[in-house]
C-alpha cells in the first residue's frame, strides 16, 4: 500500500512539475527561442537541433549563442508565470499563449493568449503584473 502512495506522488508530483512551463508537445513556448525575444525584439522559431532541457522542458534556439546565453541565465530570459497568460494568471486561472503576443517589461517577457487579450493586459498592466505575482505560486504547479 504504501508502494501505491508513494508512486502514484512521484507521477503526480513530476506531472505538476511540468506542468509550470508552458510547453505544448515537450517544447517550451511551442518551441520558439526565448532569448530571441530580447535579443531580435521578435518571435523566432528555435530548432530541434539547438536544443536545452531545462525544469523538465526542452529549450528550442535559433542560434547556438542564444543557447548559451539561456544556459548562463536561465531565469532571465524565461517568461513570467511559465509562458502561461499573463492575464489569466492575474485573473487566477492558466491559459495558454500565443508567441506574438509577447510583451517585455521591465526586463521580464510575458506572454498572452491572444492580441485582443493582450491589449486588456497592456491597459492595466502594472497592476496585472502584481496580481498575478501574487497569483503564480499557488497556480504554477496546477494542471
Amino acid at each position: 500500500m504504501l508502494g501505491a502512495f508513494l508512486i502514484i506522488s512521484s507521477v503526480v508530483r513530476v506531472n505538476a512539475q511540468k506542468s509550470e512551463i508552458f510547453a505544448p508537445e515537450g517544447k517550451a513556448i511551442n518551441g520558439y527561442d526565448v532569448v530571441a525575444f530580447f535579443k531580435e525584439g521578435k518571435p523566432v522559431m528555435g530548432s530541434d537541433n539547438l536544443a536545452y532541457t531545462y525544469m523538465d522542458v526542452k529549450w528550442l534556439f535559433s542560434s547556438n549563442s542564444n543557447m548559451a546565453a539561456f544556459k548562463v541565465d536561465p531565469k532571465h530570459y524565461m517568461p513570467q508565470y511559465g509562458g502561461f497568460c499573463a492575464y489569466g494568471t492575474a485573473e487566477g486561472h492558466k491559459a495558454p499563449t500565443k508567441p506574438d503576443t509577447w510583451t517585455i517589461v521591465n526586463d521580464k517577457l510575458y506572454f498572452n493568449y491572444n492580441l485582443k487579450v493582450k491589449d486588456a493586459w497592456t491597459k492595466d498592466q502594472m497592476a496585472l503584473i502584481e496580481k498575478a505575482d501574487k497569483n503564480w505560486p499557488d497556480l504554477k504547479d496546477k494542471q
